[in-house]
């Protein structure tokens, strides 16, 4: 008996204030929907938005691909001289940021958009990110020279 998989559903939904813009992801965000988290995030700047709150309380799963296009709407809002928060993610998306070093380049807070605090949530620190370059006569050695 075959089984269909259900595809994965991420909601965003945008909601325009004075200060900025504010951005709930709801769902998953992987390789069939960060194109659509990326044309949201582009949108706002197309608009002349620049400063940007993305509520990820309600993001469930985020893999390589989410994490780019935050990455890359990150880079072009700085460019433009705004700003992109990304507010209470979850801990595997904190994890995410920690494993990778993305987390320094995000205003990561752990508020909620509407400057109330989280009802039970630990504050979510900013990672930065240490990258130290060891020279390759340092590796050990390795059986046939694979590492």
């Amino acid at each position: 008996m075959a089984t269909s998989r259900m595809p994965h559903i991420l909601n965003v939904y945008r909601r325009d204030t004075e200060q900025g813009s504010q951005i709930s992801l709801s769902g998953e965000i992987d390789l069939s929907s960060a194109p659509q988290v990326r044309r949201t995030l582009a949108q706002c700047l197309h608009d002349g938005i620049r400063a940007i709150d993305v509520d990820l309380s309600d993001v469930t799963f985020c893999d390589c691909s989410g994490l780019n296009a935050f990455l890359h709407a990150s880079l072009r809002t700085a460019s433009a001289g705004g700003t992109l928060r990304l507010h209470h993610p979850r801990p595997a998306l904190t994890r995410l940021f920690a494993l990778t070093g993305a987390g320094s380049l995000f205003h990561v807070l752990p508020g909620t958009l509407d400057g109330s605090a989280p009802d039970a949530l630990p504050p979510v620190p900013v990672y930065e990110s240490v990258f130290r370059l060891v020279p390759a006569a340092a590796w050990p050695a390795v059986a046939g020279g694979v590492l």
